[in-house]
This record gives structure tokens, sequence and C-alpha cells, in this order.
């Protein structure tokens, strides 16, 4: 396979060997390699049980790997920095997860890409847009740009109230 590029999500919310949250993602840099562009860390609040606030980051690479390739190897990375099985949407280490493809769509039993949330997470959009605000999301066509303003737009719409002057 020639080298493509990825683009790969970073999200952590617990203390390890390496430090805080902000610097296990900045170790996994390293470890992951081929690094083209790293968004700044954002600090996001959990999603689902978890109590932590997340550590988050984007980052793109280039690589010679498949997405299943790819995709082992993150998940090997992600178990050395102390990620074991466990609740969906709890504490975590190290999360890592392909965003998108230079190849476009990926799809097999194991792996989608693009992730499947990627347009409904601006823990996700918010760094990619940054370090990719031209990407185009092969399912929609729309760019990390776009799909960022979209999603904060729809998250800053007001409340509605009722027209007759009652409350809301």
């Amino acid at each position: 396979m020639s080298t493509t590029t990825y683009a790969i999500g970073l999200g952590g919310n617990r203390r390890t060997r390496y430090g805080d949250p902000a610097a296990t993602l900045a170790a996994a840099l390293d470890a992951i390699g081929g690094i083209m562009a790293v968004s700044r860390i954002r600090s996001t609040a959990p999603l689902g049980p978890s109590i932590r606030r997340f550590a988050n980051a984007a980052v793109l690479i280039a690589t010679d790997e498949s997405p299943p390739e790819l995709l082992a190897r993150l998940k090997r990375i992600e178990r050395r920095f102390g990620r074991r099985p466990g609740r969906r949407w709890g504490a975590r280490a190290l999360d890592l997860d392909i965003l998108l493809w230079s190849g476009g769509i990926w799809a097999d039993p194991g792996l989608r890409v693009p992730h499947a949330a990627l347009p409904m997470r601006a823990f996700v959009l918010a760094p990619l847009a940054e370090i990719a605000p031209e990407w185009r999301d092969p399912t929609s066509g729309l760019t990390m740009r776009h799909l960022s303003a979209r999603l904060t737009a729809r998250h800053r719409r007001p409340r509605a109230r009722c027209i007759d002057g009652g409350g809301p």
C-alpha cells in the first residue's frame, strides 16, 4: 500500500505513568509516529457516566498501513498506555480513534472510516478543523470546518419560546 494520510483522534481522562491526561496525549504522539500536524489539546466535558474532564486532540499522520493494520497498532499503543477494556464512555487512560483516511471510506465488521460519530462530536471536530479545515468528510462531502461550525451553531441556538406570550 502506498503512503496515505489519516486523521487520528486522541483522548483520555486518567493519569498514567506519563502524567495527567494532557501529558499522556503528548507522550502518545511519540508512540504513534509519522506526525504531519497536531492540534492543540483541549479540555472537554465527558460523555456518558465519566465524571472527569477529558483531554482531546487530533493528529494527522502519514503511513503505509491499511486501516485495519493501523487500528491494530493504535490498540496496542492504547494497551501500552494502560487502556483496559471496560465500560463504554467510562474513564480511560488513552483512546485512539481513526477518524478519517485519505483513501475515503473503509467499512468492514471491525472498522468504519470515517468514524461513525464524527459529525456529532464537537470534541473531535474542533481539533480536526484546526489542523485539516478543508478535509472533506467522504460521506457528506462537507469540510471539517463546515461540520464544526454547523455543530457549534446547533448548540448555540436559543431555546424555543411560546409565541402566545406565555412561559416557555
